[in-house]
């Protein structure tokens, strides 16, 4: 099916395609005309959202926001050579996309107007229900990017100049349109509508995580607090709706999440991207993960260093033995479970960045051929890789759920209990552990204890103790997988990425270069490759120093990224529109206001 929509001047042709997704078939040809006669024409229109809005590891080496190689930009990850860079200036063209909340009109218009005595009552308010989630989920993403947007919530026509060019819609008057929607869906959508198909859980599932985002944003960075807690509360409601029906658990050792060729029927998953070769949808991540291919990231010292010790106390006073030995195979030993599930066991001289793959994407079994010196089977080379991917795990909402509830503590709601952490985090904590993990001496990590929170020298003295940690375990379970930097910017917390103030930005893994990776301590790399020690120390490589090359690994060519905080006509929170679109609208005598803390012209 495709479906042509143009709306004219700056926004898009949009082409609603036929991409397979999710085991579903190949969409027919449909028409305006004959696709709202019956609630199966209304399910193929509904399926073109999937790909849009649950990217999962793309398709081929289409990456977008896809896990591992979309996740690169934020305090987790060092890059080799300059650091990426925040926007610093107004770019020539550039503004929101509105093709998909066109198309997602056309349904709500079509079914709300069309449908009703086709469709049983049910029916007609589920099918209404995914449209307006749907339209919700958009509007949330366009105002995190943006702030202020345009709101529809009807089809434009091409001729309306007066609506194609309309001012951009307050924050807040859009963030309210799209409370309604949520509450509508959550209270319409199907309990189940087959396998994988979004129902009812997957509605609250993203419920919580965009509702904790725009409270977030509300309390943090337009300090409206009013605005916050009507969010905080719907994050809450959504995970409690979650949580209460009893058909998701944690049930499933950490890697395995992410190399299952099958998630059908894991509790652990609210919703899941599979991938088929017999139907050509495949994707590459798993191959950047491999071991053989060179990579110019990995994980930065400092959230290496933020990672919790199984004792339950973070490094600097943890009675872990050897807590502050960072080398890789004694931070498998003495931190939390998913650093072990999460990284090759030694240094690797292929990724540039850190000197430590990132293989929690990578089938156990693959990692240990390929670290024996075997080649990567063919499933595993190219963009032939077809593990499954956990679009929407449980564990997300219980972290959603309880920081929820921790923000609304703070607005005067009641106190996070020691159940609600034992029915969130301590729950994660006590996950299954991988055989391997506990050959190498992984352990379940302790609780974490309302009394007893750990004392972490490091905490922002801004962010309770309480919220600290809760931050932490969101970093710890998501590392690569969600959007860090989305957390940062809802936290108003962009300073945390800032190079000239945290130089473990610009390194990578411990490595003890004359025992693990002497090769490397060559003529070639004199003046090239330098070790950091844990007083922030410097040690660059000169030729005759090879037995002090011992530290976390950062390359020379690494350099901080430019300021982008408290500089004029520079807002790093928000996105600015192109000084051609501002021009577009003058020329048709309107005028478009340019995002908040950028300049107009």
């Amino acid at each position: 099916m495709k479906i042509k929509h143009i709306i004219i001047g700056f926004l898009a042709l949009a082409l609603g395609g036929c991409t397979e997704f999710l085991d579903r078939p190949p969409l027919t040809s449909l028409t305006d005309e004959t696709a709202w006669e019956n609630e199966e024409n209304v399910r193929m229109y509904a399926n073109k959202y999937y790909p849009d809005f649950f990217i999962g590891y793309g398709t081929g080496f289409s990456y977008g926001g896809a896990a591992l190689m979309g996740f690169t930009f934020s305090d987790d990850a060092v890059l080799l050579g300059r650091q990426s860079n925040f926007t610093r200036a107004v770019p020539n063209s550039g503004i929101w996309s509105y093709s998909s909340i066109r198309s997602i009109n056309i349904m709500i218009d079509r079914v709300e107007n069309g449908m009703a005595d086709k469709l049983e009552e049910e029916a007609y308010l589920h099918w209404l229900g995914i449209g307006r989630f749907f339209r919700g989920f958009r509007y949330s993403q366009l105002v995190f990017a943006y702030g202020d947007v345009p709101y529809y919530d009807k089809e434009v026509s091409d001729t309306d100049l007066d609506a194609l060019y309309k001012p951009r819609t307050p924050r807040n008057e859009v963030m309210n349109a799209v409370y309604d929607d949520f509450k509508f869906a959550l209270e319409n959508v199907r309990l189940n509508d087959g396998d994988q198909s979004v129902n009812r859980y997957v509605v609250a599932g993203i419920v919580s995580r965009l509702a904790l985002q725009e409270g977030t944003w509300q309390k943090y960075y337009y300090k409206n607090d009013e605005q916050a807690k009507k969010f905080f509360e719907l994050a809450v409601e959504a995970g409690n709706m979650v949580i209460s029906s009893g058909r998701y658990d944690i049930e499933t050792d950490y890697r395995s999440l992410f190399t299952s060729n099958d998630l059908k029927g894991n509790k652990d998953v609210l919703l899941y991207r599979h991938y088929d070769a017999a139907v050509g949808i495949k994707h590459a991540i798993s191959t950047n993960a491999n071991l053989s291919e060179s990579l110019i990231f990995g994980p930065s010292t400092d959230l290496i260093k933020s990672y919790i010790c199984q004792d339950g106390k973070v490094w600097q006073n943890s009675g872990e033995e050897d807590a502050d030995n960072f080398e890789i195979e004694n931070l498998m030993k003495t931190r939390d479970s998913r650093f072990e599930a999460s990284y090759h066991i030694k240094p690797h001289p292929r990724n540039r960045g850190s000197l430590l793959y990132i293989t929690k994407f990578l089938p156990r079994e693959i990692e240990a051929s390929v670290a024996a010196g075997n080649t990567p089977p063919p499933d595993f080379l190219g963009a032939n890789n077809v593990t499954d991917y956990p679009v929407l795990r449980y564990a997300e909402v219980l972290i959603n759920w309880v920081e929820a509830k921790a923000e609304l503590a703070t607005l005067g709601g009641a106190a996070v209990s020691q159940g609600d952490l034992d029915k969130s985090i301590n729950k994660i904590r006590k996950r299954p552990l991988a055989a391997q993990a506990v050959e190498r001496g992984v352990k379940e990590t302790a609780p974490l204890k309302i009394g007893a929170l750990p004392q972490d020298p490091e905490r922002d003295p801004q962010v309770s103790a309480l919220l600290w940690e809760i931050r932490r375990e969101r970093r710890m379970e998501f590392a690569f997988e969600a959007s860090r930097i989305a957390d940062l910017e809802r936290w108003h917390k962009l300073d945390y990425m800032d190079t000239d103030a945290h130089m473990d930005l610009l390194s990578g893994a411990w490595v003890n270069f004359p025992e693990q990776l002497s090769s490397e301590l060559n003529s070639a790399n004199i003046g090239k490759i330098s070790v950091v020690g844990l007083d922030g120390s410097i040690t660059v490589y000169n030729g005759s120093n090879k037995d002090e090359m011992k530290g976390f690994y950062r390359h020379t060519t690494n350099e901080g990224r430019l300021p982008y905080l408290n500089q004029a006509n520079i807002n790093p929170y928000l996105a600015p529109v192109g000084r051609n679109q501002i021009d577009e609208y003058a020329a048709k005598g309107y005028e478009l206001k340019q995002t908040e803390g950028w300049p107009q012209n």
